[in-house]
């Protein structure tokens, strides 16, 4: 998938050597590959940006130092380029602090840095957030929810049009289990009802219920009460099956309780879905249309049950209708995929969901592929992810050894305004308190859950994701806040000409360099579906700021033309740091 777009920095500095390269005997020298082909020296004393003469010198039949050292000596000086000095095979070239200003830091302040043209093509589909209901959500389906909502932002900010879609599961066994608590148990409007739910938090009480379900389930096994728990069981998956009964009732009503639970989680992390899918919308049309494909013989039967021989793959045997006609997760996957290139002929679909389900989905695309949707098959991706545990280790709804959302938020938000904004009392308003401690636990949570690669576990420590000095979301908030700050007390009219020339500090053209860095990590990212790569640079975009706010006087700096320049950088900076955040889905408060 070609690039979206190339930052001006990166733009300008590859016509200048693709002018040289044409010059040197290479006709078709393309400025757009050469921009996707610099690096960054280790040290910027050491050079801005590093061009590898590899391919070119072979070209050409040369040896690679031997062209870099040709071309550093053609290179035009004092003008786009300060100097240019031979690596080895590499190309080292120094811009001019100028050209830095006018490619980095102008477009930063005037917006256009952000504004990347849309690809014309078919839509990024991104399924995540499917949590089931009658289950309590917890600080582990986090990680799902703010990947995949990065992920979206992230495709958008890069040009790619996207639908963003969940799927969440309302129907199946650990329905049955919660619902046979409630009547049986709990008996749930009926006469000796034991406990009843709190106003605003049935969501919370009904997954409770489903771990109190499990585990006496799991205790009665083995005894005269597990045959009639299971013909219970039956009895209400049947009932859910043929949408009538009391139990079918008892579903409606309390699946809402889920749903809003949800929407609660939803409005908080600021998430919307274009559209959403239901297992219960999906569950007698995929066994419908597993049917369908079993009469067109396009599946096989094996032992009663049906479904795809996936042994040329070495993935085993597909089973989508079991020997009693039900269908099972993957028949509802292949409808699932089925309405969504019907509906909306992506381009990809991304299916972020966690690592336990690497089979299945192999399983499924192998199986679009069998029945003739090998095109669909090929636009299919599973992004899979690793668990959330707690120091103590791994989180189980089952168990209720979790750590409900919800409760986290309000906890992280509590621990926020007594260890940080409580000294604000008397000056700010107490809403204003309470929106900062919010959105600080907002930038917590998210970055914590963005800044591992996918594959990794995450060991959750609330108060090591709240830290203020560290790798952290609240650190790169509070490095936009010290911005902001900062540009209230010192006020200067930043419009007119800027003298970009004096920024000449080491940590000055450094942070320049960063800034200019920005497109082409939103386009990295995207490609590589990487969120934990653009946390990488947040944090150290902020950490560059700090060592320039520290040791680059601002305030007290008498040359009028040169504090201009520096709060036209950190104005830049901050937003960066602000249109990097929202990518992730984390505000950016003004004060903290």
């Amino acid at each position: 998938m070609k690039q979206t777009h190339i930052d001006p920095l990166y733009l300008g500095a590859a016509n200048e050597i693709a002018t040289l390269l044409k010059a040197n005997g290479v006709v078709d020298a393309d400025a757009a590959k050469i921009a996707g082909e610099f690096t960054t020296p280790p040290k910027v004393e050491l050079g801005h940006l590093a061009f590898p003469t590899f391919q070119y010198a072979k070209l050409l039949g040369k040896k690679p130092p031997e062209l870099a050292q040709e071309l550093a000596s053609v290179v035009s000086k004092g003008g786009f380029f300060q100097d240019a000095k031979a690596a080895g095979p590499y190309l080292n070239l120094f811009i001019s602090s100028r050209t830095l200003g006018e490619c980095a830091v102008i477009p930063a302040l005037a917006g256009a840095a952000f504004k990347i043209p849309q690809m014309a093509m078919g839509p990024v589909m991104v399924e995540y957030s499917q949590p089931n209901t009658h289950k309590e959500l917890h600080v582990g389906h986090m990680r799902n929810l703010c990947l995949g909502n990065a992920l979206v932002r992230l495709l958008k900010m890069s040009g790619r049009p996207v639908v963003a879609t969940t799927f969440p599961g309302d129907v199946g066994t650990h329905v049955a289990k919660c619902l046979w608590y409630l009547y049986y148990k709990v008996k749930y409007n009926q006469p000796g009802q034991t406990e009843k739910p709190e106003d605003g938090k049935k969501g919370q009480w009904l997954g409770r219920l489903y771990s109190q379900a499990h585990n006496l389930l799991e205790d009665e096994k083995g005894t005269p009460q597990e045959e009639v728990n299971r013909e219970q069981l039956t009895a209400i998956l049947k009932q859910l099956e043929a949408k009538n009964g009391v139990f079918y009732d008892l579903w409606e009503e309390t699946r809402a309780w889920s749903v809003d639970l949800m929407q609660q989680l939803y409005s908080w992390a600021d998430v919307k879905f274009d559209v959403e899918y239901w297992e219960s919308d999906v569950d007698s049309a995929s066994v419908a249309w597993a049917k369908k494909l079993f009469a067109e013989s396009k599946l096989q039967e094996s032992q009663g049950a049906i479904g795809v021989d996936l042994e040329d793959l070495k993935l085993g045997f597909c089973m989508l209708l079991k020997s009693d006609g039900n269908g099972l997760y993957a028949t509802k996957d292949l409808e699932l995929a089925r309405r969504k290139f019907e509906q909306y002929k992506p381009s990809q679909n991304i299916v972020v969901v966690d690592v336990r389900q690497e089979l299945h989905f192999k399983q499924v695309f192998a199986v679009l592929s069998k029945i003739g949707m090998s095109s669909e098959a090929e636009r299919c991706f599973h992004l899979k992810y690793n668990f959330v545990e707690l120091p103590d280790g791994a989180m189980s709804s089952r168990k209720g050894n979790i750590v409900p959302i919800m409760d986290l938020i309000d906890t992280m938000k509590a621990h926020v305004i007594e260890t940080y904004l409580k000294r604000y009392k008397n000056e700010w308003e107490a809403s204003y308190i309470g929106d900062v401690a919010d959105m600080v636990a907002q930038g917590a949570i998210k970055y914590g859950m963005n800044v591992m690669d996918p594959n990794k576990k995450i060991v959750f420590k609330m108060e090591d994701w709240l830290k203020l000095d560290g790798e952290s979301g609240p650190y790169i908030q509070y490095s936009h806040a010290r911005i902001c700050s900062l540009l209230e007390k010192i006020l200067v009219d930043l419009s007119g000409t800027v003298k970009y020339e004096l920024l000449t500090e080491s940590v000055e053209v450094e942070l320049m360099l960063k800034l200019a860095q920005f497109s082409k990590v939103i386009e990295t990212c995207a490609q590589g579906l990487k969120t934990s790569t653009l946390c990488g640079y947040l944090y150290d975009t902020a950490k560059l700021f700090n060592v320039f706010y520290h040791d680059c006087p601002i305030g007290k700096l008498d040359d009028k033309d040169h504090q201009k320049a520096r709060l036209a950088l950190a104005k830049a900076t901050g937003a960066v740091l602000k249109e990097g955040l929202a990518v992730l889905g984390i505000p950016a408060p003004i004060r903290m």
